[in-house]
């Protein structure tokens, strides 16, 4: 059965335009509960990111649920890692983040954890859509659901995300930019570097649910990194909306990515014969990533792009550490899904362990350059047509062959926005940056 409403990151949409409605979303609750509840009474988690239609997509779920018969806990404003952390402690069901990721606000979403706090399987989606066709029902009014707010969920999550490095580890004398976007990490990454001891200023930690991603976060550095070189701090580093992704920079503001950030994190748990495997990436890791780890002796595999399939192949090969460019880092000895927060304590750990800061760190890491080139797409324009185009596939093709053996190209859709991504990457001398262009303005064309 082809999936209707899931992407590659649950639902998202714009606000206001179908499924991303409260009806729907009523209607959305009720189904995964009608799922849930048929091995007996369940209980789900609902966090949000801090979008103003969050507070209206929180209660059309809740109402859903409970006429399903579940049971639901609200735990407000949450990153997402930390909703599939809770998911788990709590012994939940299920969890359901309300969130558009690194999406400007007028935009949301919904994306669900299982009971071990990864993300949903397709089956499970495919049985949710399912039970969307049938009319809502409400079950017998003693066997409705019942909702409760977790008041202490941040000091949990808080605890959670400091015990992932060593107590031994102290970031004192450490000073440190943190950018939260404006999203959900506003009140919980301040406290825990805080309190593991570093000298934290802020960037993008006021919402009003309006800001979110405006300008701030992991998807625009520019404000963290002059926030970095005028403080003369140590680093910044910024999250995306719903925390799940993060981005450094350092005392220099030179950017650095996921890739660099799974290269530190590799090559410290090697060498301390930890790291438990290999590593995996996705279509869009750098091949400088791949080669150094290659001369590690480290085995590196390439996912399809998308969180969920950098756990899927880690799984299946009993991996722990794996991640995107775009900043979605799993590091799965300590946690089930990427984690902004934690990712970013691992790197400070690094430093803190050996002392250096962390450009030295990145000392000998050489990526190959590497373009991309967002396309944004009409809402109407049917991408399966697109992406087969004939002209297209002739334009990729005649960059391919300038390209030959010294580089590559990757065409994508978006599984999360109305866009086509046009990735070139290659030996220094190429002009990758035009070639990506090149391509981007034949699909542009396309669609004129």
């Amino acid at each position: 059965m082809t999936r209707r409403y899931f992407g590659t990151d649950g639902i998202r949409g714009t606000v206001g335009e179908y499924p991303i409605t409260a009806d729907f979303m009523l209607k959305l609750g009720w189904a995964m509960g009608r799922v849930l509840a048929r091995d007996g009474r369940a209980k789900v988690l609902i966090g949000k990111d801090t979008r103003i239609s969050g507070y209206m997509f929180e209660s059309a779920l809740e109402a859903g649920l409970s006429a399903a018969g579940v049971d639901v806990s609200l735990l407000g404003p949450m990153p997402t890692p930390g909703i599939a952390y809770l998911t788990r402690t709590f012994r939940a069901d299920a969890g359901i983040v309300i969130s558009a990721s690194h999406n400007p606000f007028a935009d949301n979403g919904v994306k669900f954890f299982s009971a071990e706090g990864t993300k949903l399987d397709d089956g499970i989606e495919t049985r949710i859509e399912e039970e969307l066709d049938k009319p809502l029902t409400t079950v017998a009014n003693d066997a409705l659901g019942k909702a409760v707010r977790i008041n202490d969920a941040p000091g949990r999550y808080i605890e959670f995300c400091k015990s992932t490095i060593p107590d031994r580890v102290s970031l004192h004398g450490l000073k440190i930019v943190l950018d939260c976007a404006h999203g959900a990490t506003y009140h919980i990454a301040p406290s825990v570097f805080r309190e593991l001891g570093a000298d934290v200023s802020l960037v993008g930690a006021t919402p009003d649910g309006l800001n979110i991603n405006q300008q701030v976060g992991s998807t625009h550095p520019a404000s963290l990194r002059a926030a970095v070189i005028g403080a003369g701090a140590d680093l910044g580093i910024a999250f995306d909306g719903d925390g799940d992704r993060v981005l450094l920079v350092d005392a220099d503001g030179r950017e650095v990515d996921g890739d660099d950030i799974l290269y530190l994190i590799a090559r410290d748990r090697h060498a301390r014969g930890e790291l438990g495997g290999g590593v995996v990436g996705t279509l869009m890791s750098n091949f400088g990533l791949a080669a150094a780890l290659e001369e590690m002796g480290v085995p590196f595999e390439r996912a399809q792009v998308g969180d969920r399939y950098v756990t899927e192949r880690l799984e299946a090969n009993g991996w722990q550490l794996g991640g995107e460019s775009s900043g979605h880092i799993v590091c799965g000895h300590v946690q089930t899904t990427g984690d902004g927060i934690v990712s970013a304590l691992q790197v400070v750990a690094i430093m803190v362990r050996e002392g250096v800061p962390l450009a030295r760190l990145l000392e000998g890491f050489e990526k190959a350059p590497q373009a991309l080139v967002n396309v944004r797409l009409p809402s109407d324009v049917d991408r399966a047509a697109l992406m087969a185009s004939d002209d297209l596939k002739r334009s990729v093709a005649a960059v391919e062959a300038e390209l030959g053996d010294e580089g590559r190209v990757l065409l994508r859709p978006s599984g999360t926005e109305p866009l086509v991504r046009v990735m070139v990457e290659g030996r220094p001398h190429l002009d990758v940056a035009g070639l990506a262009q090149r391509i981007a303005s034949d699909v542009e064309t396309l669609l004129a």
